[in-house]
């Protein structure tokens, strides 16, 4: 696997003003932007889920709402619920070791995203800074992508709600002993608590894919910066502002995706276990909380890879894009004009106009590198050093490629292959240790 590249910023001398991109005065001291607004509604829900804690005392009050909603609460409602000669409709060890893998997972996510929102601010936590946030054409696609974070979270905790309820339903009719209200209350309780960690791990893997969307904003920028005339020193420092912000991106967010990985991990190999070595019947009345918890931890591993990976083959794209602009650029030219130069060191052609060429690419995140437009309508003066130029920042882009990486290994499809057919050789190893215990 490649090593994640070593988090350096871009040169001191280099400014925002580089990229010959102004932002007109209005723009400049407008305070409250429609990007600033969706911002700050954004910081007020992570805050009503207890993720802002820039305080002891909020702190405080959100640890104390984790316990008493993740841990206390579901084990009043697991006593209260408590069941004797029910083991067809409630297994209270399944009980037990569903309310662990949830509340661990969920409380990963809240230390994890607490911590960085704690350290960096939602601003700087989403690297929306002032340069780029201020522009109309990517305020827009910010608000955008912060509008899929919360259809992101909606559809699926809907989704997920319905499971739930669709299970607490069909024990509570199963274990109905006469009292309605009292049935009513166990359900109701046990729905809240559960709702309350799934959301947690949900908000906390939709926002690293939020952060890695609006990455994906600026690594598909980066093939329309290279249709302007700007000088080659202007590409490689947006270049190295890209790489830098995937490289700190990975820094903050590298332990939440191993520490979610290895619990659902350990959770999937728990719902195995217990659910080919039970001895009794299992069905989806006293197990079903075991379907649903696998469901819920899948999607969200799963939307956390796919934001990583997304951000991956967005970078590692960047080298083919600067190779097809090289190519454009030098083919653009006439035969000789790399190697007749005039007496004063200067091309004696003009380049033509590129036209735009016809290039099939695919909606999907994860698609080929032409799923980036190609640069076109270029008109640089190819002379030897502006050659030389762009054959070293071709290099450079090649050798940098970049991506999401934890602790050294990216985070690609090569990656997530290799995690899949792990977990698929530890669910066949125990599977057959289990199903032979059970034979035997």
């Amino acid at each position: 696997m490649a090593a994640a590249a070593e988090c350096r910023p871009p040169e001191p001398g280099a400014t925002d003003d580089d990229n010959s991109i102004h932002v007109s005065l209005i723009d400049a001291i407008q305070i409250f932007t429609d990007l600033d607004i969706s911002l700050n509604k954004l910081e007020r829900f992570l805050r009503l889920l207890g993720f802002c804690q820039y305080s002891v005392f909020s702190a405080a009050v959100s640890w104390l709402a984790f316990i008493v909603f993740s841990i206390v609460f579901p084990l009043l409602v697991a006593y209260f619920g408590y069941c004797t000669n029910c083991e067809l409709y409630q297994i209270n060890d399944f009980e037990v070791e569903v309310l662990v893998c949830q509340s661990v997972a969920a409380a990963v996510s809240l230390l994890c995203i607490s911590h960085n929102l704690r350290k960096y601010r939602i601003r700087r936590l989403l690297f929306v800074d002032r340069y780029h946030g201020q522009l109309t054409q990517f305020s827009e696609l910010y608000l955008k992508k912060i509008r899929v974070f919360y259809y992101l979270v909606v559809s699926w905790m809907t989704i997920f709600f319905l499971m739930k309820i669709a299970r607490e339903v069909t024990r509570a009719v199963s274990l109905y002993d006469g009292s309605i209200w009292w049935s009513i209350g166990i359900v109701v309780g046990s729905l809240v608590s559960w709702a309350y960690s799934t959301i947690i791990f949900i908000v906390g893997t939709a926002l690293f894919h939020l952060v890695g969307n609006l990455q994906v904003i600026h690594f598909e920028h980066f093939g329309e910066l290279l249709e302007m005339d700007m000088d080659v020193s202007v590409y490689i420092n947006e270049h190295m502002r890209l790489t830098y912000y995937v490289c700190k991106i990975s820094h903050r967010f590298r332990m939440f995706l191993l520490l979610e990985y290895l619990i659902v991990t350990v959770s999937q190999c728990i719902v195995l276990l217990q659910t080919t070595t039970n001895q009794g019947i299992v069905n989806f009345i006293n197990a079903g909380d075991f379907a649903v918890i696998s469901i819920v931890q899948l999607v969200g591993l799963l939307i956390c890879l796919n934001a990583a990976a997304k951000i991956s083959h967005r970078a590692q794209g960047l080298g083919a894009i600067a190779s097809r602009w090289h190519a454009l650029v030098t083919c653009n030219s006439n035969d000789g004009s790399i190697s007749e130069l005039s007496s004063d060191n200067r091309n004696v052609e003009t380049p033509k106009t590129v036209g735009q060429l016809s290039v099939n690419y695919s909606e999907g995140d994860l698609e080929s590198a032409d799923g980036l437009l190609p640069p076109t309508n270029i008109q640089l003066t190819s002379t030897m050093s502006s050659y030389h130029k762009r054959q070293a920042f071709v290099a450079y882009v090649e050798s940098n490629p970049g991506g999401f990486s934890i602790y050294g290994w990216r985070v690609d499809r090569f990656l997530i292959n290799t995690l899949f057919f792990v977990e698929m050789t530890l669910v066949t190893f125990l599977l057959g240790m289990t199903l032979t215990v059970k034979v035997r």
